[in-house]
């Protein structure tokens, strides 16, 4: 394995931002990309259910540096992979990707300012590789374990059971009767999907969601792009959406029953009142959990087709040939989709030692929402909940090739975040505030806390840009040093 200056976890959207900022803005730096997989995307490569697309637009889920130039802003799964295989083309990145290599453990030793790595083959052969700044890029959930919301009986059910991370290739779903568990943005997604092409579709709900329906085409971009430069129309599209997102967002915080009028007033048009009232109205303000998109209101023309029909109802029990429902009645079902959401994964699973203590990194302060108290020299990338997520990638991306450079500069080895005790001096709060979805619930205690001035994950662009992109290197949290002498 190599030994280089700076590793990549992760070849996915957060990856391929990270290496190509680190390319453009820290050249002689060498660099190294490990990608658990056999291929790139990340996300957009692993989930290939049916009609799987982005719930944000591409203009600001797409990189900062590349415009998209397709008319559809809200993209199909194979579109936006193109796009990340593009960039990656594009920018000579292939050669510095080493596929099917697992990071299991990284450990820091301060002497030598390096981390050594262990690196899993897919033969389950460990090798060795060093580097002096680590960028975990891998996400923020486990590939391999979905969610398990310990339904009964599933070994009753005769049908299928497919769970959407990793949905069979051999399954025709045309003509069949399909239930899919689940009310977020995959069960969203695939419902009128599948219903679009032929399946007779019923989508359990334990409890309704907030959605939105918009066209998946942005009028106002299409048409900039066709007076001005790819790059000046891409720009001024992304500033409009960002703005539109934070503003959109900020109203579910100040007035959120406004909100809640809007939006459930545009789910009557299309259903009516009594479906809207049963179907389609949460316990909880818009925001406190993510919205779900419906592009040009796919959903609203399914159910009007008869094609697909929403439940809410407590689940009982999978049986013999479909989905018992609380109330005794049996939903007949050829297969059971079980959309039931992720599990999370603190920095992709990786074991880290640093000077040979284990790090637990619940027990650590977020510094930017992107590096940790007592580690060093180590960054990771996590997107917006209320946000596209390459927002906050190109951010981050921005700050560690700035933090290198600073580093070569002072002749600096290595960075540690560090608190002091006016740091300590109020409660710690969770990574993640006031967003109590089931997937974020069932992991925070996992996650780093945060507390005031530059130990926040503030989950705002704005905020960000001024913390993040326009404020200097060196400040009082951050202690750079040279190696020890030996």
């Amino acid at each position: 394995m190599d030994n280089v200056d700076i590793v990549i976890v992760g070849a996915g959207i957060s990856g391929v931002s990270a290496a190509v900022h680190l390319r453009k803005k820290c050249p002689k730096k060498t660099i190294r990309i490990l990608e658990a997989r056999d291929s790139l995307g990340g996300t957009w490569d692993l989930f290939r259910y049916p009609g799987i697309r982005s719930d944000s637009d591409m203009h600001t889920l797409g990189f900062s540096f590349k415009p998209w130039r397709e008319a559809k802003s809200i993209a199909d799964g194979p579109s936006i992979l193109k796009y990340v295989n593009e960039t990656v083309e594009e920018h000579g990145l292939l050669d510095l990707i080493k596929f099917n290599c697992r990071l299991k453990k990284a450990e820091w030793d301060s002497d030598v300012a390096r981390w050594t790595m262990k690196v899993e083959n897919s033969d389950g052969v460990l090798n060795t590789a060093s580097c002096n700044f680590l960028m975990m890029c891998g996400g923020y959930y486990d590939y391999e374990n979905p969610h398990d919301p310990g339904l009964k009986n599933t070994d009753l059910f005769e049908g299928r059971i497919i769970h959407p991370q990793f949905w069979p290739s051999d399954f025709e779903h045309k003509e069949k009767k399909v239930v899919v568990i689940g009310s977020g943005a995959t069960a969203m997604t695939l419902g009128p999907a599948m219903a679009d092409s032929g399946a007779k579709v019923t989508m359990v709900q334990r409890s309704p969601t907030y959605v939105a329906s918009r066209p998946d085409q942005d009028k106002i971009a299409n048409f900039l792009r066709k007076i001005l430069p790819a790059p000046i129309a891409y720009s001024i599209t992304r500033f409009k959406n960002t703005r539109y997102q934070e503003y959109l967002y900020k109203q579910s915080r100040k007035a959120p029953k406004v909100l809640k009028k809007i939006l459930l007033d545009s789910v009557r048009k299309h259903l009516g009142v009594e479906m809207t009232q049963k179907h389609f109205t949460p316990s909880y303000n818009p925001w406190d959990q993510r919205l779900c998109l419906i592009p040009n209101g796919d959903l609203f023309r399914a159910i009007k087709r008869g094609d697909l029909e929403i439940r809410t109802e407590e689940i009982d029990s999978f049986v013999e040939h479909g989905l018992k429902l609380s109330s005794g009645e049996v939903l007949p079902a050829d297969a059971i989709v079980t959309a039931t959401g992720l599990r999370m994964k603190v920095l992709c699973g990786v074991e880290v030692i640093v000077d040979k203590n284990k790090i637990d990194l619940s027990e650590s302060y977020t510094y930017k929402g992107m590096m940790f108290s007592k580690i060093p020299n180590l960054i990771q990338t996590f997107g917006y909940i209320n946000a596209s997520w390459t927002l906050r990638a190109d951010l981050t991306s921005e700050y560690a090739c700035r933090l290198i450079n600073h580093m070569e500069s002072v002749g600096a080895d290595f960075v540690i975040p560090t608190l002091s005790q006016e740091d300590l001096s109020e409660a710690p709060r969770d990574w993640i505030e006031d967003f109590p979805s089931g997937y974020m619930k069932r992991a925070m205690h996992l996650f780093p806390k945060q507390g005031n001035g530059p130990w926040q994950n503030t989950q705002d662009f704005s905020k960000d840009k001024q913390m993040i992109r326009r404020s200097p290197i060196d400040d009082r949290a951050l202690v750079f040093s040279s190696m020890t002498a030996s």
